[in-house]
This record gives structure tokens, C-alpha cells and sequence, in this order.
């Protein structure tokens, strides 16, 4: 959450519960999640199978981390999106663009993470950038030979998808507790095959409330875009914060920063998408 604004997290009421893509707070208020935790519940909350793996795995008390046949799970999954590509893995964000940063000196300019294209957002080439996001459903903008994919679990570990020939470069990565490995690996094999058989409901109203808006003669239309299942804006701080709070107050938490895409969820209710589409449209 490198680009989190907590103070507008900490405008929410105090979330008990969370399920599917719901959010569920003190006082008995149900939050549609367009946030998504930055794409690391685009499965939803509380995935069964993935629970699964990591209460099989805890069971067995493998929370050090020490190396462990899971690694190799974990590669052979990522494998099914990127086949070309070494993988390395570390314990959080911040360990990850380290080594970026420590692989890279000769660059003319110091790593940003802030500065990584991500493909929600719709930019065009470019050519000097050498680490990319990558998030599922939604087709890439190019293709760098540092990719850092957006994995559908929120417990890590980070992960760097790198060219060959890199590899020299990014000796090795971190020990990950295999209590996170399992999850991690059964989460990906899910998304492959919600990739293969795509069962995500289509918003039309919201489609068309952002097309629509687009049109209008206000100097505030047209402000999302949609590439995939993201919407993205580019409103500044002050104007975001207040869009964060409308939203809230209708019952949608947006993402915590406009650098960071809302994400459309698998399913809505109808009342949802209508109110949701109101929303975008205004």
C-alpha cells in the first residue's frame, strides 16, 4: 500500500467483516469494494480453496521461512502467465523495489515506484520504462523486462517476473514462509481458470454511464475510464478526497489513492450496478 492514503481509510466505519467483494462495518452498513485491496482480492475475500491451502499449511507449522518444495509450486503457477520468465520472491513491496533498485545502478534516474505504468491506467509506449504492473483481465499497455504482478492474495509474497536475461542481475530472492507460498500458488491456479472460463458478470449501465459522461458539456465529465474491469481517474488530491467520501456515503469504497485503479467486481446486484452507474455518470 506504497500509495495509500490512510486518512481516508480511516474515514470508514470500522469494518468487521469482509466477504466476496462486500465489506461489512459496525452499524450494519454493507460496502460494495471497488478497491479491492489494490487487486490482491480480485478473487474476492475469503476464496475457499485458498483458505484452505493456507490452514493446511499452518497446520502443519511451517510459518519460518526456510526453503520448502512450495517454492517450486509457486513457480510452476506463475509459469502459466508468464512462461518465458525467472521469477524472485520477497517479503514485501519495499524488499522488491530494493532490488530493483540494486540490480539497476547504471539508470540515469533513481527507481520511483510511483513511476511503474500500470495497464488500468490507458498510456501510451513507453519506451524507457523498465518495470511494469501486471494485472489480470486487462490486456497490457507494452511489455518491459521487469514485470511485477499484481497477485490475487493479500499475504505476499511480492513476486518479480523478469526477462532471461536479467537473471544475472537478481542473484536471488528472499525465503517466504510456505504458510504463504500455498495460497499463493492455489490463487493463481484459480485465477488461470477463471481466465480460461470467464464467469465475471458485464456492467452495461456503468459502460454506458462512463461513455455517456464523456459527452456532456461539464468541466467535470468524461473524468473515469474504463480498460477492462478498471477505472481509473486522474482529479487531483482535494477533488479525489471528496469523490472517496460521495462514494463512501452511497455505500462504494473507492481505492484509497486516485494512483490506484477501482476495480469492477465479478457481480453486482442490480440495485448496485444502477447506483453505481449513477454515480460515474454525474
Amino acid at each position: 500500500m506504497l500509495n495509500c492514503d490512510e486518512g481516508l481509510l480511516r474515514s470508514l466505519p470500522r469494518v468487521l467483516r469482509a466477504r466476496d467483494f462486500h465489506l461489512y462495518a459496525e452499524g450494519g452498513k454493507r460496502l460494495v469494494d471497488l478497491w479491492l485491496h489494490g487487486g490482491k482480492a480480485v478473487l474476492g475475500h475469503k476464496p475457499p480453496r485458498v483458505l484452505l491451502e493456507l490452514k493446511n499449511v499452518a497446520e502443519r507449522g511451517l510459518f519460518t521461512p526456510l526453503p520448502h518444495p512450495l517454492e517450486k509450486r509457486l513457480t510452476k503457477a506463475l509459469a502459466l502467465f508468464f512462461p518465458d520468465r525467472s521469477f524472485r520472491f520477497y517479503n514485501d513491496s519495499l524488499s522488491l523495489y530494493s532490488a530493483i533498485e540494486k540490480a539497476l545502478p547504471g539508470e540515469s534516474a533513481p527507481f520511483q515506484a510511483e513511476a511503474i505504468p500500470d495497464p488500468a491506467f490507458p498510456v501510451s509506449n513507453d519506451s524507457k520504462a523498465v518495470a511494469s504492473l501486471w494485472r489480470p483481465f486487462v490486456e497490457p499497455t507494452f511489455e518491459t523486462p521487469i514485470l511485477i504482478p499484481v497477485l490475487p492474495w493479500p499475504l505476499g509474497p511480492a513476486v518479480l517476473a523478469l526477462d532471461k536475461s536479467l537473471e544475472a542481475s537478481f542473484p536471488q530472492g528472499e525465503l517466504i514462509p510456505p504458510v504463504l507460498l500455498a495460497p499463493a500458488a492455489r490463487a493463481l491456479y484459480d485465477l488461470a481458470a477463471k481466465l480460461r472460463n470467464p464467469d465475471r458478470q458485464r456492467f452495461y449501465r456503468v459502460e454506458k454511464a462512463i461513455a455517456g459522461a464523456g459527452q456532456g458539456d461539464s468541466p467535470e465529465s468524461g473524468i473515469w475510464q474504463l480498460r477492462g474491469i478498471y477505472l481509473t481517474t486522474r482529479v487531483g488530491s482535494e477533488k479525489y478526497a471528496q469523490m472517496f467520501q460521495n462514494f463512501l456515503e452511497a455505500g462504494f469504497l473507492l481505492p484509497p489513492s486516485a494512483s490506484e485503479p477501482a476495480i469492477l467486481p465479478a457481480v453486482m446486484s442490480k440495485g448496485e450496478e444502477i447506483h453505481l452507474a449513477e454515480l460515474l455518470g454525474v
